[in-house]
Parts: C-alpha cells; structure tokens; sequence
C-alpha cells in the first residue's frame, strides 16, 4: 500500500531579544509561521502562561499573639489586615518544590523588610526590601510563614467548620505563578513570494523566580502533553516532512560553485530597497542615507547601518528580517564587477 503524502507546513525560527533579556522580561520572536498561527499559538502560550506555570508563594501565617484577621498588635502601625496584605507581596523561589517555612522576629523601633526573614535553604526571598511592618519603640513581631507550591491563584485555604484555628493560623489568597504579564502582537512577513505569512511578537513579565525561558518551555511542555491525547494513531512528523522539503530546496537551488551572490538572483541586487517593503520610517532613514538598491543595503554591516541617523534598534531587526526572507544579509561585500560577471556568465549560458 503506498504511503500517503502529506504537504509540508513552514517551519519557524525563535529568537529571543538579547539586549532587552533579562530574570523579569524576555521577548521572543516566531517566524515564520502559517497565516493565521500566529494568534492560534500566541492566544494559547499566553493563555497557560498566566494560569498554569507552577511557583511558590505564602500560603499561611501565624502572627504570635493573634488569632484572626483583624485584630491590631501593640507596637505595629499596621493592622493584621494589612500585615497580611504587605506579606502576599513577598516573592519566594523554591528551588524543590517542597513545603518550606520562614520566620520573622522583631522588635523596637525600625521598619521590618522581607529581609529580616530566615527561610528554610530551599527558599530565597528575591525582594528583601519589600516592607512588611512598621514597629514603634515597644511595638514586637514574631511570624511564621509557610511556604508552598502550586499553580496560578489559590484563594486562602480556610476550613469552613472553624471559625479560629487552634494555632492562630491565618490563610492566605496566593498568586503562585511567577508570571505577572503575557502580551503579544502579530505582524505579517513574508516567505519567498508569499507576503500573508505571521511573526509572532511575545514578551513575559515575571517576578524573577522563573526566567521566562523557562516560562515558555514550560507552557510549551503542558501544552503538548495536553495534544498528545487528541492523536488517535501515531503523530504525523510534520517538522520530519517539512525539514526533508526545505533541505531539498537548497539543493536545487544551490549553485554549483560558491560566487559573490552565493546561488541567489542576481536581479535582486539591482532591485530598488522600494521592492522590499520596509515599515516608512526605515525607509526613508535608507534612502536619507544614499541607499538605493539591494546591492547599497547588503554590502553595509550592522554597525555602519546603526549610524544612520535615526535608525534604532527595532529598524535594525526589521530590515534583518525581510533580508533574511529573501536569503540576504548585512555584510554579503558584493563587489559591482563581481555581479556584472555574474551577469555576463548568465547570458552566456542562455
């Protein structure tokens, strides 16, 4: 029985933004992707990013000489209610997932931070400068606080059947996940001839105790383990198809010895920058500058373009991308008489 065939899909490229990278952000750039993929993947990582990435938070206390939430401490400026409310704000990583407590004591005059806190060797507190009380000259405090581990926002865990727990134990809502923002954008790109293709723009904001790396990876893991059990035989090996096709097309289309246009037409080096369909802005920064041609663009390096007066950053990465669509790059160093002999060999052979 012969094999059926199936057709490749385009397979993209990720890339994140090195210089905007850090423990609290991280943007990502997908390309190429099918038309329409790009909100289809977009809306679901975002979607499982913000609820379902596992961290670690405070999910109860026990303020000595309290037993409920509103009661008020001699000494403090700030009420349980409020206490409570400065403690949700502490960002805890755990490196092992396991339950882990941390404690507070303090007296006399001073202003109480998460530093002062003393924390099992799993936990690190990555805001010790987050303030939790304000304690006058006789003001005392003494908390303990537990620490677990969980997904997206978890109300406090109160028992509906006691009113006052025996040890004091007050529970707390607790936002676990680290992620605090998920946004994305689409634009269009282009593949080859076809300009109805998605890029897709991703930044994550986090509490710094995930790297949003890890963030993705993790929203990406969940996500598939949730497919697998659509497959109703074995997975069709789409990325397998589409990387045999995409290897085959460079064959065909490499040359069969290495030149200055390296196997590309030569036409598009003599083609107006007009043709490739930059945004305005970086348009008019290449044309202000003397750029006319693909064959002006292609010879500069990233460096020399960057000097042009106001081309930033985001036109850089802009112009790198449609480039990249078409096989170019910055610093090809084409030499004129170079691509008239290309030229020339061309006619020849025709």
């Amino acid at each position: 029985m012969q094999k059926k065939s199936y057709q490749p899909l385009t397979i993209p490229k990720i890339e994140w933004d090195r210089s905007r990278s850090s423990d609290y952000f991280g943007e990502l750039v997908v390309q190429p992707l099918e038309p329409g993929y790009g909100i289809t993947l977009g809306n679901a990582l975002r979607r499982i990013m913000l609820s379902s990435v596992e961290g670690a938070a405070v999910t109860s206390v026990v303020i000595d000489g309290v037993n409920n939430e509103f009661a008020s401490l001699t000494g403090v400026v700030e009420d349980v209610l409020q206490l409570v409310l400065n403690i949700k704000g502490i960002v805890v990583k755990n490196s092992t997932g396991e339950t882990g407590t941390m404690k507070l004591s303090m007296s006399g005059e001073s202003v109480v931070t998460a530093k002062s806190i003393t924390a099992d060797s799993h936990l690190e507190i990555l805001n010790p400068d987050h303030v939790i009380a304000h304690l006058a000259e006789d003001g005392k405090l003494d908390i303990e606080f537990t620490v677990e581990t969980g997904r997206g926002y978890r109300p406090a865990q109160w028992d509906p059947a006691v009113t006052l727990q025996q040890d004091g134990r007050i529970y707390v809502d607790a936002m676990l996940s680290p992620v605090k923002r998920v946004e994305f954008h689409i634009e269009k790109t282009r593949v080859g001839e076809n300009i109805d293709h998605d890029r897709l723009f991703l930044s994550i904001t986090t509490n710094g105790a995930m790297h949003p790396k890890d963030i993705v990876h993790y929203a990406a893991s969940l996500l598939r383990s949730q497919f697998e059990h659509f497959l109703g035989a074995a997975e069709i090996p789409f990325n397998q198809i589409s990387a045999e096709v995409d290897e085959k097309e460079k064959e065909e289309s490499a040359p069969s010895g290495k030149g200055p246009t390296e196997g590309l037409p030569v036409d598009l080096f003599l083609k107006s920058i007009d043709e490739l369909e930059f945004s305005v802005r970086a348009h008019n920064c290449l044309v202000g500058a003397g750029i006319k041609t693909v064959l002006d663009l292609v010879n500069l390096t990233e460096e020399e373009v960057l000097k042009i007066k106001n081309f930033g950053s985001k036109s850089l990465r802009e112009v790198k991308e449609i480039l990249s669509a078409f096989g170019l790059r910055f610093g090809m160093n084409i030499k004129e008489l170079d691509l008239k002999k290309a030229i020339k060999d061309r006619e020849e052979e025709e």
